[in-house]
Formats: structure tokens, sequence, C-alpha cells
């Protein structure tokens, strides 16, 4: 039996405090994750946020360690199925490909190259399918295997989502449970999904399957719990001023609270690995969200990580994908060329969706003109003496 390479696919994340700015460079570097009309501005744009943000993001590093542990813990998860798959009597290799940090997704292809397994399956750790997520590192493989005959050699298949695998259903459940139990009156707890966001118009212009699958999963984890709890999803880690998926978390924690909500398990459903969204962004500010509106039981289910179903259902994952037709990058849904983050494209006078587009818009411009002649030394500001 041939050897089977299971290439597991993550965001990624900064390991230590110097690495933040760099990464949140390469991660707004990414059409998929800020769309802009002109693709010259994406460069100059991730620069100037990621020189903007870098201070705020070391300091939430600096709460949960100075450090993201997504690495580590996607290296234990891969460790884990491989010897899960090995038990079957497969002969199995992981590869660990990372999005906008290290390894990065092209290091995993070079060494896959070099090992040339017979077929390769590309699992992403992300349950549910995004553009902005599986869709990206898709959009780098894609290429990767047109650019190179080499690669296109080898007998991959994708696996574009697994939201609604029992395993994993059943894996979230569980854990969920333990934490209800935990609750003085467990059947009153509010479970409370928080679900990473995407741009709205990525759903509307774009067909993203996120947000329905989302709900598909939210639906399926309250069946499988089969429980009196009241729950609620919501959308976090929105940025910029582009409408994303609603209720926002923050939104929806205050509307709780104002509710007389008191008792509140958090589940982070989109993520499968502790990293900065869960112990930073859930735990520390949107805790104190809670706090102020007045929900003092704030509890929340841990990561996947390496629990023992999930890793299990992993398996299941890889060993359905072999006994089936291949899936190919070109199966998946793509963002359009010209995506419009934005509905509205004529001008509106006043505080307007609209006027806020062509401000943006014409600002960019303007910085960009503004770094040109910072770096040239010519132009219109040097003319008049301002510079």
């Amino acid at each position: 039996m041939g050897r089977v390479g299971v290439l597991l696919l993550n965001l990624g994340g900064p390991e230590k405090l110097e690495d933040v700015r760099p990464f949140l460079f390469n991660l707004f570097s990414d059409p998929e994750i800020i769309r802009l009309p002109s693709p010259l501005l994406q460069k100059p744009l991730a620069w100037l946020i990621s020189t903007l943000r870098s201070k705020k993001s070391q300091a939430n590093y600096q709460q949960i360690g100075g450090g993201s542990p997504l690495l580590q813990i996607t290296e234990a998860q891969g460790a884990a199925l491989e010897a899960e798959l090995v038990s079957r009597g497969e002969n199995a290799k992981i590869y660990i490909g990372m999005r906008y940090w290290h390894p990065f997704t092209e290091e995993a292809v070079a060494e896959i190259k070099n090992d040339r397994p017979q077929r390769l399956v590309v699992l992403p750790l992300y349950p549910h399918f995004s553009i902005s997520t599986s869709g990206s590192s898709f959009r780098v493989l894609e290429d990767l295997w047109r650019r190179d005959p080499v690669l296109r050699q080898i007998d991959y298949t994708i696996i574009p989502s697994w939201y609604d695998h029992p395993g994993y259903i059943q894996a979230m459940a569980d854990l969920i449970e333990a934490e209800l139990a935990k609750f003085p009156e467990p059947d009153r707890a509010h479970i409370f999904f928080s679900a990473h966001g995407v741009p709205q118009s990525y759903v509307d212009e774009a067909g993203d399957p996120y947000q329905s699958e989302i709900e598909t999963c939210t639906r399926l984890i309250m069946g499988a719990l089969n429980r009196p709890n009241p729950h609620t999803l919501a959308y976090q880690s929105r940025v910029g001023p582009v409408e994303w998926l609603k209720p926002y978390t923050e939104d929806a924690l205050m509307e709780l609270g104002n509710q007389g909500v008191q008792d509140l398990l958090v589940v982070p459903i989109s993520f499968v690995s502790e990293h900065i969204e869960t112990l930073q962004e859930i735990d520390i500010e949107y805790r104190e969200i809670a706090e102020e509106a007045g929900i003092h039981n704030f509890q929340r289910v841990p990561a996947l990580n390496t629990y023992p179903g999930f890793v299990s259902a992993l398996a299941d994952l890889v060993a359905a994908s072999l006994a089936k037709p291949p899936r190919t990058f070109d199966q998946v849904p793509h963002p359009k060329k010209n995506m419009k983050m934005y509905p509205q494209e004529r001008w509106e006078w006043g505080l307007t969706t609209a006027a806020e587009v062509w401000n943006g818009r014409l600002a960019m411009l303007g910085f960009i003109a503004l770094i040109i002649e910072l770096v040239s030394g010519h132009g219109p500001l040097h003319f008049v003496g301002l510079l």
C-alpha cells in the first residue's frame, strides 16, 4: 500500500512578539481577507494596517504569553492524526501548511513534492468553508499545482468542509456537555456560539456557503445535545468599516445582558485550536463586555485541540475522502475578480455607506501619492514648500 500524505491547512500565527507585524502584513496582503478596487493598493494597505495595528496586536499576544500556540497545537493534532491513521493500517504522513506564517503552505508543498506520496488528502482545519479561510489556502495550492508539472503527477483530493460530520458534531457536543455540568443550573445556562465573521458581500455576491454551514452546524450540535438550553449564534473578529455577518458578538452579548441572562457558556464554533481569538478575544475582551452587560457567570468551552473524538473524526474524514472520487481545487467557490465589499457604488451625499466607500478610496490614493512623494522627493507638496 502506497504512502498517503495528509496536508493540514490552518491560518498560522506569530510565535513571538517580533513576528506580529510581518504576520499582519501577510494577513492583510491577502485579497480574500480585504478586497480592494485595485490590486496595486493591496500591499500599501497591508503595510499601513500592519504598522498601525502591530503595537495593539503585540499587547494582545502579550496577554496570552507573548505568541500564538497555534503551531504547537496543530503539530500535536497532526501527530495524533498520524498515529490514529497508522493504527488503522494506513501508511500515512502528515504535513502542515500555514497560510500567513511558518511553516507556510509553500513550505509544506515543497516537502510533499520531495516525498511524492502516492495519494494526498488536503484537509483544512476549518470545519466550515469560506473563501477567506479554506478558499484562500486552496487558491495558493491551485496556483502551485497549475505551475508545477511534478505536483500535477500527485493524485490529490480536497475536503472543502466537514461542518456536518457526525464525529465532529459529537465531539463538540461532548465538550459542551462537560462544561454545562459545571453550572449551578445546567439546563438554564445560555449557550452562545461565537463564529469568526466574514464580510456579508462574500455571502451575497460570491455565494460563500460559510453562513449556511455555520447555521446548520449550530443546529446539528444543539440536536446532538438534546437539551432545553436556549442558544444564540453570533459572529466575531470583524475588521474594517464594511458590513460583516450579523449579529456581532459584542452586540449579542449586550442584548443578552439586557435580557437578564446570568449564566453564559461560549462555544468557539469555528475554531478547533486555541489561539488569539479564543484566548484573548473571547476570554478577555468579550468577557469584559459580558461583565459590563451584567453577565457575571461567563464560561467557555475549550477548543477541540487533540480531543480523541475529534482526532478520530479527522481520521474518518481522511478515510472517506480516499474512498470517493477525487475533488479538485476548481470544485470550490472562488471570489469574483471584481467582487465589491459594499453593495452601493454610486455617490450619495451624507454619512452613507457609498460616501464612506468613495472617501476611503480617495484617502487611500492620497496616502499612496504621499508615500511616493516622500520616497522620490518630488511632487506638488515639495513644489509648494510643504515638504
